[in-house]
């Protein structure tokens, strides 16, 4: 099974016949098993040549830079071996067509909105009093279907996840992450940074995962597709940020596996010490191969084979084989 290379390290990836190895600034050299990796994550001080993107091209590698905060700059992906002009074709139709594009808006936003419930829920089964929150929550919901613009529909999921994010402080119960309000570049808070760093890992990984199928991501629907390199990987980010960014972080810190000594104070924000994107990065991968069953497969499927799934669905709604339903958690 292939599985995503992480580089901290500064230093130089070369191509050596027909394997990679990392030398980092000290002289010591790690070799990168070529065939066994799906991406690479570079958060260090990284020179690459053209010697190596062609090669990584040719094993259809993304590679993906992030600064030394933690957040995601950009993306080397490698020529679309999957391009289908049909299938972008079909994305443009949903697109342009208004009554189309907003059917599937609605549809992301029913999923990130319910997967908020089913975070909440879990907690409140567990002796946490979250009902008030779950009821307002369930309220925006059900308002979904009077919306009639994108625009509209973005301001419902803000509202929603602005009353989801109250229930942070409940369910943590410690000082030294309490919430407050969502603050994002930079971050004001520990808990914010932490926030922010996961839903970078989420935005790449189903970036990674649009590259291995018929989708164009440049082509979203709740997040517009404008100047910015890419949008649909935003889209089917909402939905599961609730079940693997945020269930991540309650995680981490109620086991007290992150703590107030892994950020550090920079440029008027708070952002996670390269200790604390290391444990983050463990459970991360940790939860990302964990396995539930998948009812119309019959069988376990891993949160990362989720996403995948997520975007077939997508290719059938656009071909017309099946409507798209959000995944949604059952714990």
């Amino acid at each position: 099974m292939k599985k995503p290379i992480y580089i901290f390290s500064s230093g130089e990836i070369r191509r050596k016949q027909n394997t990679l190895y990392f030398q980092r600034k000290d002289g010591k050299k790690k070799y990168i098993p070529i065939e066994a990796t799906s991406e690479i994550y570079i958060f260090g001080e990284v020179s690459l040549n053209k010697k190596l993107l062609e090669y990584l091209t040719q094993k259809e590698i993304i590679v993906h830079f992030f600064n030394h905060h933690g957040y995601y700059v950009g993306t080397y992906y490698p020529r679309e071996h999957y391009n289908s002009g049909m299938m972008i074709l079909r994305q443009a139709e949903f697109y342009l067509n208004g009554e189309k594009r907003l059917d599937l808006a609605k549809r992301f936003v029913r999923g990130a909105i319910r997967n908020m419930l089913k975070v909440l829920a879990y907690y409140n089964n567990r002796g946490i009093d979250l009902q008030d929150l779950m009821d307002t929550i369930q309220d925006h919901f059900e308002s979904i279907n009077y919306q009639n613009s994108v625009n509209e529909l973005m301001a419902i999921e803000g509202n929603a996840r602005e009353v989801y994010y109250n229930s942070f402080d409940r369910i943590l119960k410690d000082p030294d992450f309490e919430f407050r309000s969502r603050s994002r570049r930079p971050p004001a808070n520990r808990l914010n940074a932490l926030i922010s760093y996961g839903n970078s890992l989420l935005y790449v990984l189903v970036l990674s995962e649009i590259y291995r199928t018929h989708l164009d991501p440049r082509i979203g629907y709740l997040h517009s597709t404008n100047f910015r390199r890419f949008s649909l990987n935003l889209d089917v980010a909402e939905v599961f940020k609730p079940v693997l960014v945020d269930r991540a972080i309650f995680y981490l810190l109620n086991k007290h596996m992150i703590k107030a000594r892994h950020f550090r104070n920079e440029l008027g924000g708070i952002y996670l010490k390269d200790t604390g994107q290391r444990i983050f990065l463990e459970e991360w991968e940790r939860r990302l191969s964990t396995t539930l069953k998948h009812r119309g497969l019959g069988r376990n499927v891993s949160y990362r084979r989720f996403i995948r799934l997520e975007l077939y669905k997508l290719e059938k709604h656009f071909l017309g084989d099946g409507e798209y339903h959000p995944f949604v958690a059952r714990w």
